[in-house]
């Protein structure tokens, strides 16, 4: 493993090390929900564990500054690197007022925050994808250096929103990074069940743009792609498809029952190859996270996580009588 991968891609020591810190802070808070799923605490959990090296390397290859994100419901890694705390995706699993996504009134999952151009999703799958491409081409009126990046699983890709936004990226050359994080299953679905054609990146060259399949597993390898994707959005290119291979490691969410459709053998393979695994070798390799460090670190996550529970779990809910704010005007 080369250890100095980081820094050819213009990583410094430090931002290596936080990349593995904002991964692993959402690896516990994922698992911290499940718990709290289970004792009959929060309603639901769609969840982020073995696709958080995709998201969070993509996250920091753009500029958190002034990109605008469109996330899809498990990318936990990538509105924590824009600036979501734990105690805000806490408030949101306990649906309390304080929710910054919806104030209590939407699944966990559909994030929000327009502070840190997060951009609200809905329930309706890809619907984001089109409104990446919208804010891209506003950002171009107005002549503003900003890029959309847009995230949706492989079995997004299939719906008629995912074509329509691309194809409209492409005719007009707009700034917009569409990610598709694929982790081989849409809910119950394998992947040699939705498309045929070997990658989704394949389709690219239909809309007259560059795709490009990674290795999901692979943090570097993500946000080397990604930059680079960032750095066409820039200079006016136009927009990029990248694809990231990973596999989910849980259930599609808390209501799904996924040993009806693989084998636990096939679950605990994909185990062996986790990201927090992979990227956390690299950086003891690199000497850049001891032991000793990487306990350090988990004892401070740890911290977070139980102050952001007990405050969220102590948090008032929404009043009955704003069920009708934003919905009429007055």
């Amino acid at each position: 493993m080369t250890t100095n991968r980081h820094q050819a891609l213009g990583l410094s020591d430090e931002e290596a090390v936080d990349m593995y810190r904002t991964m692993l802070l959402a690896r516990k808070i994922d698992e911290r929900m499940w718990l709290l799923n289970r004792s009959g605490k929060i309603p639901f959990v769609v969840s982020c564990q073995g696709q958080e090296a995709a998201q969070v390397g993509a996250a920091y290859a753009l500029n958190r500054d002034t990109d605008y994100v469109l996330p899809y419901y498990r990318d936990m890694g990538v509105v924590l690197a824009f600036g979501m705390t734990a105690k805000d995706l806490m408030m949101s699993g306990f649906a309390k007022a304080a929710d910054p996504n919806s104030g209590g009134r939407q699944m966990p999952g559909h994030f929000g925050q327009k502070k840190n151009r997060i951009v609200t999703g809905s329930s309706p799958v890809t619907t984001q994808v089109p409104h990446a491409v919208g804010i891209a081409l506003a950002g171009r009126m107005d002549k503003k250096d900003i890029a959309a990046f847009v995230t949706f699983g492989e079995g997004s890709s299939n719906q008629g929103d995912f074509h329509e936004g691309a194809n409209f990226a492409a005719v007009h050359k707009l700034p917009v990074i569409f990610m598709c994080e694929n982790n081989k299953y849409a809910i119950s679905v394998p992947y040699d069940k939705q498309v045929a054609c070997e990658n989704i990146s394949d389709r690219a060259a239909g809309y007259g743009m560059p795709g490009v399949t990674v290795d999901g597993n692979d943090l570097l390898e993500v946000y080397k792609a990604v930059k680079e994707a960032r750095e066409r959005a820039s200079k006016g290119e136009g927009p990029t498809l990248v694809e990231t291979i990973s596999y989910r490691l849980t259930p599609h969410s808390s209501d799904d029952d996924d040993s009806s459709y693989r084998e636990r053998e096939e679950v605990e393979e994909a185990k062996k190859h986790d990201p927090l695994l992979i990227y956390k070798a690299y950086l003891q390799e690199a000497g850049l996270l001891s032991e000793e460090e990487e306990k350090t670190m988990l004892d401070e996550i740890m911290a977070i996580v139980n102050e952001a529970t007990d405050e969220a779990e102590k948090a008032p809910y929404a009043s009955p009588e704003s069920t009708l704010d934003h919905v009429y005007a007055k």
